[in-house]
């Protein structure tokens, strides 16, 4: 099975536009492949903080904070076109790594380069205010200027997919960064720093430091010389950093947690949203941070739709994530599998029903570390189930009867990062969307995305926003400046005198 597989992959940290090895490496297994795949350099507090001193030094310098918004675009572009031309050697790397299938991981990656043509896009785009109404002897203008030095750290679910909603929103503002991918997942992130090296981006101006988030991550978010720190990841590291943040007051965007509902009302077309749900659900292995994991249903139709859900679902293809045929690959580490399966089994004992999967799934000759598809019924507002992110591929069926019981079950987690609402009446999926609480609705639809809409949470799923004009402006700070015109100011003293 791993005749085909490339050569291990070697890891190394980039900063100040140099490449260096560590003093001590890792490695990382493939969860479908059990075979080493990659093996990088372990940075430590001395590597993080050479990185945010050269990320200071370059801002600092002007080198790319004061360049013109042409200069940065022009970079940000070949980015784009460099990502195009290396889609399969990144796609292929991810899938060894993450466990996610090959075709998911080429759709990342590809369409991470749209993404880097839209900020490129508002690199050109950005703009301040001028108000001219202020008497005739004022002027006042509002700048929009580089926050300054921005700490990313990134997951290892969407690891190249993530970074692209950060990194080149924060260049093109004019910013300098210093980025730590995931343990889980580093390699694809190394390829990008070959990539940004390739473009021309000056050096310094994105530092890589690979390692754990004890110590790189930790320095990252409290190191005075950070102006910033945008990180995606679970709620409770999200709510560690910002308790760590807090004794410099840097700026601090999260995307966390989600745990999403698709409502069903009656008059839905159902053959749509049943496939939706079951994109939604299984999508990524289920290890999605807008993964519709809660399936909220009409009681007219609840079992009608659950039976078509569960058809679906037994028509999903799992297996080996090189396969491109495959829909579901495998889940990233042996632990969090251990923890998918028990979310379930602790639903079971609380009075859920299986309808589907629920448990390991051996795949011939790659091993156990996957888990079936898995669709849970009767499922209640006060089960665990129903309000914590299992973050694998297992639906919890819920019912209600009412709009206004929609909305309730909706926004009853702690969450509120997506919602999705299924009707052909305007006027129902209007009121659901203005009433649920998260940061984006879709209606007759689930995961359509595009660079000019912002994306993020509201309550426990993050703070702040990504991508989209709203994204942007995050990693800019607002300056006015008050002029004079003529020496036209009245004496404070002469005048106090007189």
């Amino acid at each position: 099975m791993t005749a085909d597989l490339p050569d291990v992959f070697e890891g190394r940290h980039f900063i100040d536009g140099k490449w260096r090895d560590g003093r001590e490496t890792f490695e990382r297994v493939s969860p479908s492949h059990a075979v080493v795949v990659s093996r990088s350099a372990k940075g430590g507090v001395a590597e993080a903080e050479a990185a945010i001193e050269a990320a200071r030094r370059a801002f600092d310098s002007g080198v790319w904070s004061r360049a013109s918004g042409k200069d940065r675009a022009t970079i940000l572009l070949k980015v784009a076109e460099l990502i195009e031309a290396d889609v399969d050697r990144i796609a292929l790397q991810e899938t060894l790594e993450s466990g996610k299938p090959i075709t998911q991981a080429r759709g990342e990656v590809s369409g991470a380069a749209d993404l880097w043509r839209y900020a490129a896009s508002l690199a050109r785009s950005t703009h301040g205010d001028s108000h001219n109404t202020l008497g005739d002897d004022m002027l006042g203008v509002v700048l929009k200027e580089p926050i300054g030095v921005v700490s990313i750290i990134t997951p290892w679910n969407f690891p190249f997919w993530i970074l692209s909603q950060k990194l080149p929103f924060a260049l093109a503002a004019g910013c300098t960064v210093v980025v730590k991918p995931s343990e889980v997942t580093p390699s694809s992130t190394v390829m990008m720093g070959e990539l940004l090296e390739q473009a021309g981006l000056p050096a310094g101006v994105c530092n890589i430091v690979l390692g754990f988030g004890d110590p790189v991550g930790s320095l990252m978010s409290t190191h005075d010389a950070v102006d910033m720190v945008t990180f995606t990841g679970s709620t409770a590291v999200g709510k560690a950093i910002t308790k760590a943040s807090a004794g410099t007051l840097k700026k601090v965007a999260l995307e966390l947690g989600g745990k999403n509902a698709q409502v069903i009302f009656p008059d839905a077309n159902l053959d749509d949203a049943a496939d939706a749900v079951v994109f939604g659900a299984y999508f990524n292995v289920g290890q999605c941070c807008n993964s519709s994991s809660r399936l909220i249903v009409h009681a007219d139709i609840a079992q009608d739709f659950v039976a078509r859900v569960v058809a679906l679902s037994r028509d999903v293809v799992f297996g080996d994530p090189l396969n491109p045929d495959t829909q579901v690959g495998a889940i990233v580490t042996p632990e969090h599998n251990s923890k998918i399966d028990g979310h379930v089994r602790d639903a079971v004992a609380a009075g859920a029903k299986i309808e589907l999967g629920g448990g390991y799934l051996d795949v011939p000759g790659l091993g156990r570390q996957f888990y079936q598809p898995t669709v849970v019924s009767g499922v209640t507002p006060d089960m665990e189930i129903a309000g914590h992110e299992v973050f694998g591929p297992v639906l919890s069926v819920l019912e209600f009867n009412t709009l206004d019981e929609a909305v309730t079950l909706t926004n009853g987690t702690s969450y509120g990062l997506s919602a999705g609402v299924w009707s052909e009446n305007v006027h129902t999926c209007l009121a659901f969307a203005r009433r649920a609480e998260a940061g984006t609705v879709w209606t007759n639809t689930w995961m359509d995305g595009f660079p000019e809409l912002a994306f993020g949470g509201v309550k426990q799923s993050g703070q702040g926003r990504e991508i989209g004009r709203y994204g942007f402006d995050e990693f800019l700070e607002v300056k006015s400046v008050v002029m004079r015109v003529g020496r036209t100011r009245p004496s404070w003293v002469r005048s106090r005198v007189a």
